[in-house]
Parts: structure tokens; sequence; C-alpha cells
């Protein structure tokens, strides 16, 4: 690899342009622009046809884009027909805006307005490129002559208008900015908007796209600052940002430049797009909802989203794409998931105004995910807390502070040995399997209390490897005398140290569950657990849980 092979091909402005930097967050939301079907569908390798076309607009819409670019009706008969479409059919809301792409070409210009016929409103976006190397390399222009596509395109465009009825809006891009002498893009824009005249009652669109990326976020978002600072008409300009991602920095170049003074982002959904793909605007959408401010679109059923866009793009959006990818809450980790389950809990009793869980930026709720599903996941490399967690979110099992480790360490050699997550189900199996009603070698028939002075007497009935056995024990609680009973039968040498109780649910079919850990001398604590719609059964099946297991080791 040779490094002397490549050089800067970016331009900082020729002033420092750096008060963005001290601005903490983007307090209000840009006009949000979908390129969706124009950008991302000749991203795709099949393209959308139009039934999809429509079905992905209606998303568009429904998610509350006010401004969706439709394509570039002028390139092709796919895309022209599209455009039909919605006007014909009558599909676009009256406070939605369409937007058309075209080149700086008379004839392109012209297709693209017969396209618009009856359109209600709509942006005519023109654009011609104004780097470095596109103006040596590919039209080999001055300039100049650059300019001049620029402003002829533009008078175009005017004279178009005037002509054709309907209600125009207009947006110019230099594309390939990124790759433009910073004062020359501004000369080339106001240029453009010389021609424009733009008013408060009619506002134009600058366009300053992040083509390719070629420099850090910083750079571009003092190329915005620049620009805005010198544009001419700049209180009737709306000032538009259209990053692509070839350096993997999408999004902070668009959070950036809104630092910086842009009023409005074009992108797609999950970040489709050519190449590496525009800016994802759920991210950034998403982003400055954790910071309390309104990005004025509904990302409230993310899955269903989720699975619309796969369905229509034959796209997959990846596992850990943020906020939307399957696995981006999951935490596997079991010190990730002791924070998450305490943090959750101290919620649960502290009923906190904000939301400010360990490891969780957003509330996977807000966006449509499941605590259950989506946040605990369970692998070998899990710790005591998250299994718990499971077991008590999913399944009600309020498991005692030292059993967890046990119930803990067991799950986690079953995934370990299987090589797989476990879901939930999986979890509430072997618990069950292995702590939960264990009737051998001694599987309880029926007990019976006497309430005697000093104490208790019991008479419990037990199979004992399918033997009837009757025993009769002693003590100051029902359980104790239990305990004793079973002692004095074996030669088994054990104390209770932990009981402990609940219901497990609620209901004519209520259940109760109880956890008893047994001690031996040598301080090896064995775990049993009972369930039973009488919780003194259930006591009782919990002790003989631990102490079959006991025996069974």
């Amino acid at each position: 690899m040779n490094p002397n092979k490549y050089q800067r091909q970016y331009f900082m402005p020729p002033e420092p342009s750096m008060e963005w930097a001290s601005k903490e967050y983007i307090t209000k939301a840009p006009t949000w622009c979908s390129v969706d079907l124009r950008d991302g569908n000749q991203a795709l390798i099949i393209p959308m046809s139009l039934d999809e076309k429509v079905e992905f607009f209606k998303y568009l819409v429904k998610i509350g884009f006010k401004e969706i670019e439709v394509g570039f009706p002028a390139a092709s008969e796919t895309e022209y027909t599209f455009l039909r479409t919605l006007i014909e059919q009558d599909l676009i809301p009256d406070d939605v805006t369409i937007q058309v792409l075209t080149q700086a070409r008379e004839h392109i210009i012209k297709k693209t307005f017969a396209a618009l016929k009856g359109a209600k409103k709509a942006i005519v976006h023109v654009y011609n490129s104004t780097s470095v190397a596109q103006r040596e390399q590919v039209f080999k222009k001055s300039k100049k002559e650059i300019l001049k596509i620029a402003t002829d395109g533009a008078k175009l465009l005017k004279r178009l208008a005037d002509e054709t009825e309907g209600n125009f809006l207009f947006e110019y891009s230099p594309e390939s900015f990124t790759g433009t002498e910073i004062d020359y893009a501004l000369d080339v824009c106001n240029a453009v908007l010389d021609i424009w005249q733009p008013r408060p009652d009619w506002k134009v669109i600058i366009n300053l796209p992040v083509t390719v990326q070629l420099s850090l976020p910083h750079v571009y978002a003092s190329q915005i600052e620049y620009m805005s600072k010198h544009m001419k008409y700049r209180e009737n300009v709306v000032l538009s940002l259209h990053p692509h991602n070839d350096r993997g920095c999408g999004v902070a170049d668009t959070e950036m430049a809104l630092l910086a003074g842009a009023d409005r982002v074009e992108g797609t959904l999950f970040g489709n797009g050519e190449r590496t793909g525009n800016v994802d605007i759920v991210t950034v959408a998403l982003n400055m909802y954790t910071h309390g401010v309104d990005p004025k679109l509904d990302f409230s059923n993310l899955p269903e989203l989720t699975k619309a866009y796969e369905k229509l793009t034959r796209m997959n959006v990846y596992e850990r794409q943020p906020y939307s990818g399957q696995l981006v809450f999951a935490a596997f980790s079991g010190s990730h998931q002791d924070a998450i389950a305490k943090g959750m809990h101290w919620r649960d009793e502290k009923h906190p105004a904000h939301w400010d869980i360990p490891y969780l930026p957003i509330d996977p709720k807000d966006i449509g995910r499941e605590y259950e599903s989506d946040v605990i996941r369970i692998n070998s490399q899990s710790g005591k807390g998250g299994i718990s967690y499971v077991l008590e979110e999913n399944f009600g099992f309020h498991i005692p502070g030292k059993m967890r480790e046990d119930v803990g360490y067991t799950v986690k050699d079953v995934s370990d040995k299987r090589h797989q997550e476990l879901v939930p189900r999986d979890i509430l199996k072997v618990f069950k399997n292995v702590y939960v009603n264990i009737d051998s070698p001694c599987k309880l028939k029926e007990v019976h209390f006497v309430q005697k002075d000093g104490g208790i007497e019991t008479e419990i009935s037990l199979d004992k490897a399918g033997v009837p056995k009757l025993y009769h024990g002693k003590g100051n609680g029902r359980l104790d005398a239990v305990s004793n009973a079973l002692k004095r039968h074996s030669d088994m040498n054990y104390s209770i140290v932990t009981y402990q109780e609940h219901a497990l649910n609620v209901g004519s079919n209520s259940q109760a569950c109880a956890y008893v850990g047994i001690q031996e001398p040598n301080g090896t604590v064995t775990w049993g657990a009972g369930i039973h719609e009488d919780i003194i059964t259930a006591s009782v099946l919990a002790l003989i849980s631990a102490v079959n297991r006991l025996d069974n080791e």
C-alpha cells in the first residue's frame, strides 16, 4: 500500500468557520426530504416496480415526510410513468411536495416539466457538476463554462416554470460540491440565485451535496458555515444537505452541518444509495430524539418499517444498524445484562422523568422493540442477572439473589454445549427441568400437618425410587417439620439457608412458586423450586426438589 498515491482533494474555506463547534446539540428538526425513490432506487440491483414504488411512497408519507423526491422523469419511461401515476391517481397529499431531478440540459428540463403537468406543488431540482476532477477529466471545461451551464439551466427553469401551469419551487445543486473550491462553489450558487431572485413567499433550495466524501466531517461543517454566511438572499434560501457515506461519516457530516446552519436534509431510510449509500435518516432523526428533540418523523414501529423496506427493496438491514438492526439492543455480556436489569428495576421503583438506563440510549419500546426479545439475549457469555431478568420478565419467576448464580451457570452451560443462543422458552425449559418439582428419587404423594404444643408435626407420603414410604417429623414450622422428617429417614445432613415464595400469576388459576436452598456442612448450597396451586405444597416441593438434586449429585 502506497499512501503517497493520494492527496487531499477538498478545500477548506479561506477564513475560519468554526462557530458550529461551540453548539452542543441540534435544537430542531430540519426539513427532511426522502430520496429513496430516486437515489435509493437507482442503487438497487433490481429497481422497484411501479406498484412497489407506489407502496414505498405511501410508507414515506405515513412516516411523515413532507418532501419526497420521486425520480428523474426524463431519464426513463418507468420514472416518467411513476410520476404520472402519483399525479393522475391523486396519491400526493396536499401537505406533501414531490421533488424531481433534472440535469441542466434544455431537452431534459422540458420533458421534466411535461411530466409534472397537473401536480399541485413540486420542487424541480437542477444540478451540474463543479468539482476540479469533473471539470478537468469529464467535461474538460473552464470555470466560466461550468458556471454558464448552471446559469443557463437556472434561466431555462425559470422560463419554463412561468410557461407551465403549476406551483413550482426550485432547487440547485453544485454536484461534487465537496471537491469544488469553496469560493468558486459560492460564485456558482450566487449566480444561480441572482437569476431566481428568491423572496420570502417563494424561497429556493441550494443543496450542497457530499457527492463523494473526501474530508473529515468538521471540514464539511466549516464549508457549510462559510457558504451560509456568504450566500446571497440567505434569508430566502433553504440550505440543504445531501451527504453520501464513502468514508462512513454520513451521519457525522449531517449532524455537524446542521449545527453549521443547514436547514434541510436529503437522505434515505437505512442509508441505502449509491456506493456506500446516502445518509441514514432513521439514525439522524432518532439521534435527535434521544436528545429530547422531536424529529417530526414517526419511527414508532421500526420493525414493521424495516420489514416493508426489506420486502420492497430486496435489501437487508444490517444486524448492527443503529436503532433498526436486529441486534442493536441485544446484551449478551453478563455485566451489561446485570446493569440493564438493575436499571429497569430502578426505573420501575423510582419512576424518573427521563430515560437513563445503562447501555440503552433509547427506550426500545419507543420504536416498537421489545425488552423481552430484543434486550437481554442469552448465550454462553451471559450472566446471572440477565438470565434471571429473562425468567422474571417473561415468566414471572423472582429468583432469590443467592440462587441466581447457580441458575446462571446452569443455563450458560447448556448454551455453551449447544453452541447457540437460548431464547426465553429454552431458558424456561432448562430452569424447570433442573430445579422445579424434581421428583426423583423421591416423589411427593401427600403431606399432612398437625399443630401441637411446641411446634408442627407432619406426615409425608412419598414414592422413593418407586417404593411407597411414610415419614414423620416435627419442627417449629411446616417446612422445618418436613425437612426433619426427610433427614430422619436418610443419611443426609443439611440445613435450610434460604426460603422464598411468591405468587406466580393472578386469577382463578393462580399458582405459587417457592424456592429453597439447603446447605451441607462443607458450605455447598443446593437449590430447588416448587410450583403448585397451594403455597404450602409448593414449598414442600421446593424442598424435595433440592433434596433430590443433592441426592442425585
